[in-house]
């Protein structure tokens, strides 16, 4: 079983690296330069990209919370945790390369529209659910407090993506789902090559993330438990 899980990660990785250069490929050389912003554009495929695998990754914690809420396990705790820290991580690339693309767009690094001001809200709740998940006390208590947090988070995620539309804010573009025909402002067709393979490759490295991430926290456990035996053991 574990062999066939270091074969999965090997695969994934092999996977990536070439994933990653064709990427690269693809949108530094192979897709047009915008014309009204010009090579600051380019960062629009990793904005993006970055804001869908956070939005799945908080996908996943709602789901593993709901579970934990249902029954908490350590296995349930620990995916809900890895796929959190990973959000996190992802949102924080979102926020940083949306002010970079403010900053050439809107001349701000900065500016309270609807959009950017949810999705820093959603970095808060789970900044905050990694918090709770490390106080003091029963695990399982934490595990199904942090979960109230996950889930709260995780019903954010649709509010954060329809806030440019509820609130018809001109200053956030909105490229696809928008108008009679649901296109929005459309790109070219290289364009959405290249954003749907970065998507993609950005989702395989989220994947990547959580195999190794829960492999590392199963282990830390296990040290942890360990220890506290043997702490127990030699006391006695």
């Amino acid at each position: 079983m574990k062999q066939q899980s270091s074969l999965i990660d090997r695969i994934l990785f092999l996977c990536l690296v070439p994933a990653f250069f064709i990427a690269l490929y693809l949108v530094f050389i192979w897709s047009p330069i915008e014309k009204q912003m010009g090579v600051t554009q380019k960062i629009f495929y990793f904005h993006v990209g970055s804001a869908w695998v956070a939005f799945l990754a908080f996908f996943v914690v709602g789901f593993y919370s709901v579970l934990t809420l249902r029954r908490p396990t350590e296995s349930r705790f620990i995916h809900a945790g890895v796929s959190a820290e990973t959000g996190v991580l992802f949102t924080t690339i979102a926020l940083v390369t949306g002010m970079i693309w403010g900053k050439s767009a809107w001349n701000t690094w900065w500016t309270w529209e609807p959009r950017l001001v949810t999705t820093l809200i959603l970095w808060f709740i789970y900044v905050a659910y990694l918090f709770v998940r490390r106080m003091e006390g029963a695990w399982e208590k934490i595990a199904k407090l942090s979960a109230v947090f996950g889930i709260i988070g995780c019903i954010n995620v649709p509010i954060v993506f329809m806030a440019i539309r509820w609130w018809n804010t001109k200053l956030h573009p909105i490229v696809f789902g928008e108008g009679k025909n649901q296109k929005g402002g459309g790109i070219e067709p290289e364009m959405l090559i290249t954003l749907l393979f970065c998507i993609g490759t950005i989702t395989l490295f989220y994947i990547f993330l959580m195999r190794k991430g829960t492999e590392i926290e199963k282990m830390r456990l296990t040290v942890k438990k360990t220890k506290a035996k043997v702490i127990e053991k030699l006391a006695s």
